[in-house]
């Protein structure tokens, strides 16, 4: 198998809803997953696992593998993508509840990214005890990222809005 076509492999596993894939030839065998966090490379099968960290760090660390069935030897070459990281302070809950993007599920959402945003306008609402209360803006700024989903129960503390 070549690099290639690992890389293509590689790549529409990453941008499909699958889990876990493997691929098995009578020269190579492939398996990709989403769930574990390891990388595991045994020579004596000729299994490879590939494997994506989470999103939460600046860089992540790309594993390419080829698998030469003549001489059963595995080479993993390792290469660093940088990824975005938006800027700016994080708006935290300042309680537990649920949270509301917009007023009402027929109207538009309080902020989006991209949005300018002065210092005590309404971010989001957060639903406790049956209670609407408004999370404010404290301070004027660029919305770069918004960090909840609608309708998703917070913490206290968990990250909202980032504001640049």
């Amino acid at each position: 198998m070549e690099i290639q076509e690992i890389k293509d492999l590689m790549t529409q596993f990453d941008t499909s809803s699958l889990r876990e894939f493997s691929f098995k030839t009578s020269e190579s065998a492939l398996s990709f997953s989403k769930n574990e966090q390891l990388v595991q490379v045994a020579p004596s099968s000729e299994r490879v696992v590939f494997t994506q960290e989470p999103p939460v760090t600046s860089s992540l660390a790309v594993q390419e593998a080829v698998v030469s069935a003549p001489t059963k030897e595995v080479v993993v070459e390792e290469s660093k993508v940088e990824t975005v990281v938006a800027e700016g302070e994080i708006v935290a809950s300042p309680l537990v509840g649920v949270a509301y993007l917009a007023a009402s599920p027929d109207k538009p959402p309080f902020v989006a990214i991209g949005d300018t945003v002065k210092k005590g306008q309404t971010l989001i609402i957060i639903e406790a005890m049956k209670v609407m209360n408004e999370v404010p803006a404290p301070c004027d700024g660029i919305v770069t990222e918004i960090l909840v989903a609608n309708e998703e129960v917070i913490e206290f503390g968990q990250g909202l809005v980032r504001i640049k």
